[in-house]
């Protein structure tokens, strides 16, 4: 009988002994799949706006998707495309299709679109004149010496009557200026300095994320890029990793992202600077 009490005693420490392991590496296989749920996001100067959008963003993705989101910001265009082919970021959401095509090509990388965010119709910013028409000949104009972004500056001042283009091209250069009859002198210069300079130019094309940073807004605006059928390619978007295209876990955050409520926000904060590009009617 005591045999008998002790041979149950030894199975059952056996069986427990068993359900430790089992418990533990059921623990430590599930693990990853946990932190697989957090996707990391890289985007560029983050204005405390933009910060609230995605705390809302994140705010969805983790209550609808179990994502937990993370945003990492840099501080100029050059950075967050590298981070994302080496791994440092998974998604990234600062550009628009005419940067990305650019980027891709002169970088022979092949990253792409999984959704689109916002268009943000960029300006002409001056602290000397209060209009286009005031503008003098020969004024000295900053824009942005990046190939997509100079190309937008110059449909700028295309569209305010400033210059003529060639016709049939997306993205241009100084070289295809075909008529500036105020004999512009167009400085080119990096992004993110084009706002940092305006005080010694006469007027400066300034990207949005920057033109905060650099005391810029509606008091120094002197013109507005209007939203017309050329500006398809100056929608932003969520770039992924091409063979991650596909992922669940990222288009998720693209419908976290594409919601009623991040419209509000953007209608909140940035009124008509900014428009939702998933749902915009271009005419």
């Amino acid at each position: 009988m005591r045999k008998k009490r002790r041979k149950n005693r030894i199975i059952a420490s056996v069986f427990a002994i068993f359900l430790l392991v089992a418990g533990y590496f059921s623990f430590v296989y599930q693990a990853p799949k946990e932190s697989s749920k957090t996707v990391t996001i890289g985007v560029v100067g983050q204005t405390k706006e933009d910060a609230k959008i995605w705390d809302s963003v994140a705010k969805t993705a983790k209550a609808k998707y179990g994502i937990t989101i993370q945003i990492k910001n840099f501080t100029d265009y050059n950075q967050p495309n590298k981070a994302l082919l080496n791994g440092d970021i998974d998604l990234n959401a600062f550009q628009h299709f005419a940067f990305l095509d650019a980027w891709n090509k002169a970088n022979k990388a092949d990253i792409v679109s999984i959704g689109k965010t916002i268009i943000a119709p960029i300006r002409l910013y001056s602290l000397k004149y209060k209009s286009i028409n005031s503008l003098p000949d020969g004024a000295t104009i900053a824009v942005p010496n990046d190939a997509s972004n100079e190309s937008r500056a110059l449909y700028v001042l295309k569209n305010a009557g400033l210059i003529k283009l060639k016709s049939g091209k997306k993205i241009v250069s100084v070289a295809d200026i075909t008529s500036n009859p105020k004999n512009l002198q167009i400085k080119e210069v990096a992004a993110d300095q084009a706002g940092r300079i305006i005080k010694s130019v006469d007027a400066a094309v300034v990207n949005n994320s920057y033109a905060a940073p650099a005391g810029l807004g509606d008091k120094q605006t002197i013109y507005v890029e209007p939203v017309n059928k050329d500006s398809e390619q100056w929608i932003n978007l969520i770039a992924a990793r091409k063979n991650d295209k596909n992922k669940q876990i990222y288009l998720d955050v693209v419908k976290a992202y594409q919601t009623k409520k991040t419209k509000e926000l953007v209608k909140k904060y940035y009124g008509n600077t900014e428009l939702t590009g998933w749902d915009i009617k271009i005419k």
